[in-house]
């Protein structure tokens, strides 16, 4: 189907009122004597909410850690960073207002609230830097610490030996002297006389005939039993002891140990090659990641931290500045800047005066003035000066 001709009054209708629209904002600016770029400031709002979003998650996820599963103490720790979120969202207005107010004090007010606020931000961005590098953190801290202890069981290792030759070998020679007393014991318990028994027979006191065997021991034998039990339970405990010795000092070896250390120390490197921060602070110092220290690895994240907290604190604070532009309206002075000079006041005047007469039709038209050839400017107002040749009057010595 053929498309009708666009109306061409309703196009001009349109164009005008566009220009009108437009006509209309521009007096409107020069009026407030500023102008505000709305997309900038927009795209400053959504960096701010993004930098409040992730704040906000990134307390949560901070609570959900060390709150240790109480929910008092979880929403308790997500109060301050709530209070927080509202003065980061202080900032952008801040920063229209400290370039649209004409008060200094205003503005000094407003600059004021946007450092303090800017503050607030870098906090909350560096908590979320540092939980960044965190998990990597404490992985080569506790590969580092279980390292050093790896070496300082290394270092200790010949001590320990030496410790645990020295027990089994005391209760060794404890042992033989146990056996060495209980066989001695055993010797003279052997070479002690045999029971002496007799039948010893006579008349109880109600007349009665008895005989009975009588069986009378070595008074030796009981010390000489009591000494070969207490040894026997002796050798029990010092066995047992002993044994124990020796699977102590069958754990102490020098080449496990030493392999303990070269696995602690692969450990730590491959948790120092996967901490970024590790590999950072080795490339500006010229070292090894492996033997990086915490201090410079502290260092080192003050600035990973800080500094990128510092400029999305003021980012989108500049942006909303930026998104401003100021102009002096006519109560502060001419646009131009133009001086306009009291002589020519009336030659101003009369221009405006003639412009209006020919409008409202009371004067009619000046007649459109030619071009010299020479090319001299002719002047708007050509009205000559009054005459101000006057006669001299006759004196009465002439007359007469």
């Amino acid at each position: 189907m053929r498309k009708s001709p666009p109306n061409r009054d309703v196009q001009r209708e349109r164009r005008d009122w566009i220009r009108e629209s437009e006509r209309w904002t521009h007096e409107r600016h020069l009026e407030k004597g500023y102008r505000i770029k709305w997309g900038y400031v927009a795209i400053a709002y959504l960096v701010e909410f993004m930098v409040i979003g992730a704040s906000l998650w990134g307390a949560w996820l901070f609570a959900g850690v060390y709150s240790d599963g109480d929910d008092k103490a979880f929403y308790f720790m997500l109060l301050a960073p709530l209070v927080y979120a509202a003065v980061e969202l202080c900032r952008v207005p801040l920063g229209i207002l400290a370039r649209t107010q004409r008060s200094y004090f205003i503005r000094a007010l407003a600059i004021v609230g946007i450092v303090f606020a800017a503050g607030v931000t870098t906090k909350s961005v560096s908590q979320l830097g540092e939980m960044m590098f965190h998990p990597r953190l404490m992985d080569a801290a506790k590969a580092k610490t279980a390292l050093k202890d790896a070496q300082a069981d290394r270092s200790t290792i010949d001590n320990r030996i030496a410790a645990a030759d020295a027990r089994v070998a005391q209760y060794t020679t404890e042992l033989d002297q146990i056996e060495k007393r209980a066989a001695e014991n055993a010797s003279q318990l052997a070479a002690l006389p045999a029971q002496r028994c007799e039948r010893v027979s006579g008349t109880n006191s109600k007349g009665q005939r008895y005989s009975n065997l009588k069986c009378v021991t070595d008074p030796r034998t009981a010390t000489l039993n009591a000494s070969v039990g207490k040894a026997g339970a002796d050798r029990a405990v010092v066995t047992k002891s002993l044994e124990e010795a020796r699977r102590a000092r069958a754990e102490l070896d020098r080449g496990a140990a030493e392999r303990k250390v070269a696995d602690a120390e692969q450990a730590y490197r491959n948790s120092v090659n996967r901490s970024q921060l590790h590999s950072f602070t080795a490339m500006v110092y010229g070292v090894d990641p492996i033997d990086v220290t915490d201090a410079q690895v502290h260092a080192f994240l003050r600035i990973f931290v800080f500094v990128p907290a510092l400029c999305a604190a003021f980012a989108s604070t500049i942006l909303a500045l930026c998104a401003v532009s100021v102009r002096k309206t006519f109560m502060d002075e001419d646009d131009l800047g133009a001086a306009v000079n009291l002589e020519a006041t009336p030659y101003m005047l009369d221009s405006i005066t003639d412009s209006l007469r020919q409008e409202m039709g009371l004067a009619p038209p000046k007649p459109v003035r030619e071009v010299t050839p020479t090319g001299e400017v002719i002047p708007l107002d050509r009205r000559t000066a009054p005459n101000t040749n006057i006669p001299p009057v006759a004196s009465a010595g002439a007359g007469a």
